[in-house]
């Protein structure tokens, strides 16, 4: 049986700041298993989100997928995604909101509710640890995801995303 909740974490640890993603999920996990909630929520980490990845979508109750962005509001931009025939140039990487759509189409139904949390970066190069910044952001992040995961359900998800300063859409860096 697949776990209720997923969530993608995107990002390439030897980027600086893009390894946000990877280093809230490896909190996460930690904090999961000492709350004994890891059952219910199942963690998937990657450089960047593929078509492959709608399939991670099916049986699931909420998706949520977590990234870096440059021109991000700080500390974090939290809300709700939809499908989006947003694609790349590219053939290896999508938008969250691609992904979506790739579900959509291939099961004929609507994905999960899903959400992104879009954490603001400020140096991306290669060799680089994660900036003072982004290592405060993660802090204010994790207490995010900490409530989320203590309520996981489409209305406090949704309250959550309400009661943030930013609403409107931004891009992923990922």
């Amino acid at each position: 049986m697949k776990a209720p909740v997923v969530v993608f974490a995107v990002g390439n640890p030897s980027r600086g700041d893009d390894a946000i993603g990877p280093e809230l999920l490896g909190r996460l996990a930690a904090w999961l298993e000492k709350e004994g909630l890891a059952e219910g929520v199942e963690l998937i980490e990657d450089f960047q989100l593929n078509i492959e990845h709608a399939l991670d979508l099916a049986g699931r109750e909420l998706a949520l997928f977590i990234d870096a962005g440059e021109n991000t509001p700080a500390p974090y931009v939290f809300e709700r995604i939809f499908p989006s025939n947003i694609f790349s140039h590219s053939t290896h990487a999508l938008p969250p909101q691609a992904v979506l759509q790739v579900y959509r189409q291939m099961e004929c139904q609507e994905p999960p509710p899903s959400f992104v949390l879009c954490v603001r970066g400020e140096r991306f190069d290669l060799g680089e640890a994660l900036t003072p910044e982004a290592r405060g952001r993660v802090v204010e992040a994790m207490e995010l995801l900490e409530g989320l995961i203590r309520q996981p359900d489409l209305e406090a998800w949704c309250g959550y995303a309400d009661g943030g300063a930013v609403v409107r859409p931004l891009p992923m860096l990922g």
